[in-house]
C-alpha cells in the first residue's frame, strides 16, 4: 500500500510537471504566433505603402517630373528596402535626367537584389543601354549578354548586343592602332635621341677640333710676332749705324738662287756659254791692243800743229 502510495505521488508529480510545461508551450507558441502575426502585418503594411510611393512616383514620371518621382521612389526604398520597383524605378528617372553614373549604381543595385527573371532582364538590359552611351562597349557586351540570358526572346535586347559587338570590335581594333602608333613614336624617339646625341658628339668634337686649332694659330701667331720683333729689332740697329752682318741669310741666298735662270748644262764637246763669253771678251781685249798700236805708229810720222796758225 505504502509503495503504491508513492508511486501515486510520483506519477501525479509527474503529471503536473508535463502539465505545466505543455501550458507553458502553448503560451510560448501563442506569443510567438502573435508576434509573427504582427511582424507579417508590418511586412504587408510596408510592402503596401512602398508599392504607392512607387505609384505616385511613376505619375511623376509621367508628368516630367524627375526630381518630384526621385523623391516618391526613395520613400518607396526607406519603407521596403528590397523593392525591386523603386530601385530600378529610380534608377530610370536618373537615366532620364542625364544622371548616368548614380543611375547605373540603382540598376546594378536592382540586378543583384533582384529574383525574378523578368526584373533582371530589365536591369541588365538598361545597364547595357548606360555603357553604350558611356562608350563602354565591351561591357555593355556583358551586360546585354545577362539580360538575354534572363529572356532570350527580347528582340531589342538581341539588337543592342549586336551593336555592343560591332563597337566593341572597333574599339579594340582603334586601340591596337593606337598601341602601334604608340610604339612607332616610341622608335621614332628612340630615333630621334640617338640622331641627337650623335650630332652632340659630332658638335662636341668639332667644338674640341675647333679650340685646339684655334689654340695652335694663337702659338702661331706668338711666334710670328717674336720672330717680327726680332726682324724689326735687327733693323733698327743697322739704322743706327751698327756694322751690318755681311753674311747673306742663307734663306736670301736660296732665294736669289732660285731668281737667278738656271744655265743649261754643256754639253760634252760643246762650250758652255760662260766660255764662249770669255773668249769674245779676249779677242775684243786683243784686237784692242793692236788698234792701239797701229794708232801710235802713225803718230809718229805726222807734224805736230801749234796753238796758231802765223
Amino acid at each position: 500500500m505504502i509503495e503504491n502510495a508513492k508511486k501515486s505521488v510520483i506519477f501525479g508529480y509527474f503529471d503536473k510537471y508535463v502539465m505545466r510545461s505543455l501550458v507553458l508551450i502553448c503560451i510560448t507558441l501563442c506569443t510567438f504566433s502573435s508576434f509573427a502575426q504582427d511582424d507579417n502585418e508590418a511586412l504587408i503594411e510596408a510592402k503596401r505603402q512602398a508599392n504607392n510611393f512607387v505609384f505616385e512616383g511613376n505619375e511623376k514620371i509621367q508628368g516630367e517630373d524627375y526630381v518630384a518621382a526621385e523623391m516618391e521612389y526613395r520613400k518607396a526604398i526607406s519603407e521596403e528596402q528590397a523593392n525591386i520597383s523603386g530601385i530600378y524605378n529610380l534608377g530610370t528617372s536618373y537615366y532620364k535626367k542625364g544622371n548616368f553614373e548614380e543611375s547605373l549604381y540603382r540598376l546594378q543595385e536592382a540586378a543583384t537584389k533582384a529574383t525574378d527573371r523578368a526584373e533582371k532582364h530589365k536591369a541588365f538590359h538598361n545597364i547595357g543601354n548606360i555603357l553604350m552611351q558611356n562608350k563602354k562597349c565591351k561591357e555593355a557586351v556583358e551586360a546585354y549578354k545577362n539580360a538575354l540570358r534572363n529572356d532570350p526572346s527580347d528582340e531589342e535586347t538581341r539588337y543592342n548586343f549586336g551593336l555592343a559587338k560591332e563597337c566593341a570590335k572597333e574599339q579594340e581594333e582603334q586601340n591596337q592602332n593606337n598601341e602601334d602608333d604608340q610604339e612607332d613614336n616610341k622608335d621614332q624617339n628612340q630615333d630621334n635621341q640617338d640622331q641627337n646625341q650623335d650630332q652632340n658628339k659630332d658638335n662636341k668634337d668639332q667644338d674640341d677640333q675647333d679650340k685646339k686649332d684655334e689654340g695652335e694659330d694663337q702659338d702661331q701667331d706668338k711666334k710670328d710676332e717674336g720672330d717680327q720683333d726680332k726682324d724689326e729689332g735687327d733693323q733698327e740697329e743697322n739704322e743706327d749705324g751698327k756694322p751690318k752682318d755681311d753674311k747673306q741669310d742663307p734663306g736670301e741666298g736660296d732665294q736669289d738662287k732660285k731668281e737667278q735662270p738656271q744655265q743649261p748644262k754643256p754639253q760634252q764637246g760643246q762650250m758652255s756659254p760662260q766660255q764662249i763669253k770669255n773668249l769674245l771678251e779676249a779677242m775684243n781685249n786683243q784686237e784692242q791692243k793692236v788698234q792701239e798700236k797701229i794708232n801710235a805708229e802713225k803718230q809718229k810720222g805726222e807734224r805736230i800743229k801749234t796753238d796758231k796758225d802765223w
